[in-house]
C-alpha cells in the first residue's frame, strides 16, 4: 500500500459519515411512503415500475448531475449554493443578476428549511423499527425520539471531532448490513433485477395518473441528501466524495431498494416499513440500534451544514453578524454557531411533537429540497455558460435534462404543500425576507455614511495646518466605509478633539471567493501625516483575525504598534429618515432589530475587550 493511497482511502472513509448519512438514511423511510401512496397494494409492473425510478432518480440526479457536473462548479474547491451563486457573480442585486441572486439566496434558505425536517424524520423512522415486532412501544417512540434530538442538539457545543472520528466506521457498517439485506431478500425473488430497464419507469409513470405523481413525491425522498454532496465538497474534496459514492453508497442503496421491492413482489399487499419487514425478526432490536446511529449521524450533518452556510451568508453580507465558536484546533470545519443551534433545536422538536411518526412527517419532507436542486440547475446552467465558455446548445442539452427530472419532482411535491410541505417553504421563507431586508439596509447603512468629498479635503486641511492636535498612541477605526478620510475618524476629532499620532481607517471586506489567494492586509493610501487607509481582505469561509492581519501589513509608520492600540468600532442605532425611507416600516423595523443584535466587533474580530472602544450614534436611512 503506497503512503499517498493511505490519505485518500481515510477520506473516502470521513466522507462515508459527513456527506452521505442523508443519503443512506433513506431507505428508511422512502419505500414506506411510497407505499402509502399506492394504497400497499403492488403489481409486478406497479412494483418494477417504482423501483426503475429509484434507479433511475438516484442515477441521473446523483450519479450524473451532481458527482459528475455540479460537483465542477467548484469555487476554489468549495461548494454549495451560496458559493455557486458567487462563482457566477450574482453576490449582489446589481443589474443583470437580481434574478440569479434570488435563486441563490433562496436555495440557501430551502436548505434550512430542509434542516428541520432532516432530524426529525430520521430519528422518527429508525425508533419505529420497534414497532414490526411488538406495538408496545409504540406510545414511547416520539418521546425517545425527543429526548435523542436534545441531546443532539444541546452536544454540538462541545464540537464533533471526536465523534466525529466514528462517524465513517459506523455508517460503512449501516451501508454493508442494509445491503446483505436487500441481497438476501433479493436472492428470494431475483426477478427484480429487471427494474434497470428504464422503460418500467416510464410505463409506470404513463399508465398510473394521478397515483403516479404522488408515487413521484415519494420516490423523491431518496435524494433528498443529494445537496450535501455539492456543499460538503470543500471537507474532502470531489475524488473522495465521488470514490464514495460509486464504489460503497450506490450499491448499498440499489440492493437495499431492491431488496424492499423483492419483498413487495413476494407480499403483494404491504402495510408499515418494508426495510424493517425484509430483516429477521431476532435483528430488529439491534437493526433499530444501528438505525438510530445513522440517523444521528445524518442530523449531525445537516445541523453542522447550517453552520457552515451561516458563516458563509454573513461574511457574504447577506445575514447580520452573529457569534460562531471554533470547537477544533486542526480541523477548520468545525465551528458551532449558538443561535442557530437553538432556532434548530426549537423549530425541530416543535415539528417532531407536532406531527409524531415519520410517515406524517414525510407529507413535508422533499418540498424544500426539491426546489433547492431545481434552483442549483439553473444557476448551473449559468456557470456553463459564463464560468465553462460551453456552447450554448451544449448548456441547453445538458441542463435541459436536468431541469426536466427536477421540475417533474418539484411538480410532484407541491402536492404535499397542504400535508405538510408548508413547514419547510415557510421557515425558508421568513429567512429569504430576513436576508434581502439585511443586504438592503446595510447598503442603505453604507450610503448614509459616504461624506461628501469637500468634508475629508477639509479635515486633512485642518490636520495639515495643526487644527487638529495629535496625541501619542496608535488607534485602529473599524469602518464600513471605502472612501480616502473615514467619517468615523472626522467625526472622532471632531467630538474628542484630538487625533491618535497614528490614525488607521480599517475597512474589513469579505470577497467571492472561499479564502483570500493574496495578502490578509494591505494600505490602500497613505492619506496624510500618520493617517492611513488599510483593508483587510478574507475569504468568506475565513475566520477573520485582525490582529494577526494588521502585524503582517507593509507601508505603515515602523512606529505603529499594534500590541498597544486601541480598536474603535461602533453601535450604531438605526432611525427613519424624515422624508423617504429606503424601507418600508415594517422592514425597516425587522432591519433596526437585527443590526441591533448582531454580534458585536469584539466577537466577530478576534479583538481583546479590554481594547475596543464603541461608540453609539444614529444612521437615519
Amino acid at each position: 500500500m503506497s503512503r499517498s493511497a493511505q490519505p485518500s482511502r481515510w477520506a473516502t472513509l470521513s466522507a462515508l459519515g459527513v456527506v452521505f448519512g442523508d443519503l443512506g438514511t433513506s431507505p428508511l423511510y422512502t419505500l414506506q411512503t411510497v407505499v402509502q401512496a399506492t394504497g400497499g397494494k403492488f403489481t409486478p409492473h406497479t412494483a418494477l415500475g417504482i423501483l426503475s425510478l429509484l434507479v433511475w432518480t438516484l442515477i441521473i440526479t446523483v450519479s450524473i448531475k451532481y458527482c459528475l457536473f455540479v460537483m465542477r462548479a467548484d469555487n476554489r474547491g468549495e461548494g454549495g449554493i451560496l458559493a455557486l451563486m458567487s462563482l457566477i457573480g450574482a453576490n449582489g442585486f446589481h443589474s443583470g443578476f437580481k434574478f440569479l441572486t434570488g435563486i441563490g439566496l433562496l436555495g440557501a434558505a430551502l436548505i434550512y428549511g430542509d434542516g428541520v425536517i432532516t432530524p426529525a424524520i430520521s430519528v422518527l423512522s429508525a425508533l419505529e423499527g420497534v414497532n414490526v415486532v411488538t406495538t408496545a412501544f409504540k406510545p414511547f417512540v416520539m418521546p425517545m425520539a425527543v429526548v435523542i434530538l436534545l441531546c443532539l442538539f444541546a452536544a454540538q457545543r462541545f464540537g464533533t471531532e471526536k465523534i466525529g472520528r466514528a462517524f465513517g466506521p459506523v455508517m460503512m457498517l449501516w451501508f454493508i448490513v442494509i445491503a446483505v439485506l436487500g441481497a438476501l431478500s433479493i436472492a428470494r425473488h431475483p426477478g427484480v433485477i429487471a427494474a434497470l430497464d428504464p422503460r418500467y419507469a416510464v410505463e409506470f409513470m404513463a399508465r398510473s395518473g394521478g397515483t403516479g405523481f404522488l408515487v413521484l413525491g415519494g420516490v423523491f425522498l431518496c435524494i433528498t441528501g443529494g445537496e450535501a454532496l455539492y456543499a460538503d465538497m470543500g471537507h474532502f474534496g470531489r475524488g473522495p466524495i465521488r470514490w464514495s459514492w460509486y464504489c460503497i453508497v450506490l450499491p448499498s442503496l440499489l440492493l437495499s431498494y431492491s431488496g424492499q421491492t423483492a419483498y413487495l413482489l413476494d407480499k403483494g399487499t404491504v402495510t408499515g416499513n418494508p426495510f424493517f419487514q425484509i430483516a429477521p425478526s431476532w435483528s430488529i432490536y439491534p437493526l433499530v440500534l444501528l438505525a438510530t446511529l445513522a440517523t444521528i449521524i445524518a442530523s449531525q450533518a445537516i445541523i453542522t451544514g447550517s453552520f457552515s452556510m451561516t458563516r458563509q451568508a454573513m461574511q457574504l453580507g447577506w445575514l447580520p453578524g452573529v457569534a460562531i465558536r471554533q470547537t477544533s484546533d486542526r480541523i477548520y470545519g468545525q465551528i458551532y454557531v449558538p443561535v442557530v443551534n437553538w432556532l434548530l433545536m426549537v423549530a425541530t422538536i416543535a415539528t417532531t411533537i407536532a406531527f409524531g411518526s415519520s410517515d406524517r412527517l414525510a407529507g413535508a419532507y422533499g418540498t424544500a429540497v426539491s426546489t433547492t436542486m431545481l434552483l442549483t440547475t439553473v444557476l448551473l446552467y449559468r456557470a456553463m455558460r459564463d464560468v465553462w465558455r460551453w456552447p450554448i446548445a451544449a448548456a441547453i442539452a445538458v441542463a435541459g435534462v436536468f431541469l426536466f427530472v427536477d421540475a417533474s419532482f418539484f411538480l410532484a411535491n407541491l402536492l404535499k404543500i397542504a400535508d405538510g410541505g408548508w413547514l419547510p417553504l415557510s421557515f425558508a421563507a421568513v429567512l429569504f425576507v430576513v436576508m434581502i431586508t439585511w443586504r438592503k439596509g446595510t447598503d442603505a447603512v453604507r450610503a448614509s455614511l459616504v461624506q461628501p468629498p469637500q468634508a475629508a479635503d477639509r479635515f486633512l486641511s485642518d490636520l495639515k495646518s495643526g487644527v487638529i492636535p495629535r496625541v501619542e498612541g496608535t488607534t485602529v477605526f473599524l469602518t464600513r466605509s471605502t472612501q480616502k478620510v473615514s467619517g468615523l475618524i472626522m467625526a472622532h476629532a471632531h467630538f474628542v478633539g484630538v487625533l491618535p499620532k497614528h490614525a488607521i481607517a480599517l475597512s474589513v471586506v469579505f470577497e467571492n471567493t472561499p479564502r483570500s489567494a493574496g495578502p490578509a492586509c494591505t494600505v490602500v493610501d497613505h492619506v496624510g501625516e500618520g493617517l492611513w487607509h488599510v483593508v483587510a481582505r478574507f475569504g468568506f469561509l475565513e475566520i477573520p483575525d485582525l490582529r494577526r492581519a494588521l502585524e503582517q501589513v507593509h507601508g505603515l509608520d515602523a512606529a505603529v504598534d499594534f500590541d498597544k492600540a486601541m480598536f474603535v468600532g461602533t453601535r450604531d442605532l438605526i432611525v427613519r429618515k424624515h422624508k423617504i425611507s429606503s424601507l418600508s416600516g415594517w422592514r425597516l423595523t425587522l432591519f433596526a432589530f437585527l443590526y441591533r443584535n448582531s454580534v458585536k466587533v469584539v466577537d466577530r474580530f478576534s479583538l481583546a475587550p479590554r481594547n475596543v472602544i464603541e461608540i453609539a450614534r444614529q444612521i437615519e436611512i
